[in-house]
């Protein structure tokens, strides 16, 4: 499902080179859950962001189902994301002057799908938010506004979800709550997972945690 091979990212600062991701190399089979610890400053954001092509490697190729995404331009990367890839984010990103029913809708307006207010009441149903479709961001507790970034992302169904520090907002009861929600997402649609965290009890659910410190891979632990 996912594939790197010697990827790395270098960014610029004043008059020098930043390398916030060495050369890495990994892979992570389909229908697997992958955390990605460390501390913060150790990479972990921008290897999601080089998995969802929102960042570009600088050196390395970087393959989802079978694509290399390296080699897409703008708009072929927004195709493949609306296609096979959901975000989630820390903050939600979520659209202010938009309820919660027509966030969702986004993805699925986006992509054509012609049912889409039904499809987007479904998804706030599957993530229990029946009856707040109507209510905006603002209007809206952190673990709702999450609920709502994951049914955004789940809209059209991809079969890779990408999630950086999903509970990371949240209270402890809260984040049970958005850490169940993944995992019924996973185990009911076979989906992939690659989990950026700082939560224990969520690295603790993985298939495999990957740990990264300055930029390296330090670790990998896989459960059977």
């Amino acid at each position: 499902m996912i594939e790197l091979l010697d990827v790395s990212r270098t960014v610029t600062s004043g008059a020098s080179s930043l390398t916030i991701l060495h050369p890495t190399s990994l892979t992570i089979a389909r229908g697997r859950i992958a955390a990605i610890t460390g501390p913060s400053g150790s990479g972990k954001s921008t290897l999601l962001g080089l998995l969802a092509g929102l960042d570009t490697p600088t050196t390395g190729t970087v393959r989802i189902d079978d694509v290399n995404i390296t080699d897409l331009d703008e708009e072929q990367l927004a195709r493949l994301r609306g296609e096979k890839i959901g975000i989630v984010f820390q903050f939600f990103h979520l659209i202010p002057s938009l309820t919660a029913l027509e966030n969702i809708m986004v993805p699925l307006e986006l992509s054509g799908v012609r049912d889409a207010r039904q499809r987007a009441s479904t998804l706030l149903a599957d993530v229990e938010l029946t009856g707040r479709g109507h209510h905006y961001p603002s209007q809206l507790s952190g673990g709702e506004q999450q609920r709502v970034a994951i049914a955004r992302a789940l809209a059209n169904d991809p079969p890779l979800l990408l999630a950086d520090e999903p509970t990371g907002n949240l209270d402890s009861a809260t984040g049970r709550h958005v850490i169940d929600l993944l995992m019924t997402v996973h185990r009911e649609r076979g989906r992939t997972l690659v989990l950026v965290t700082h939560d224990r009890e969520l690295a603790d659910m993985a298939d495999e945690v990957i740990g990264l410190r300055d930029g390296r891979v330090v670790s990998r632990q896989e459960r059977a």
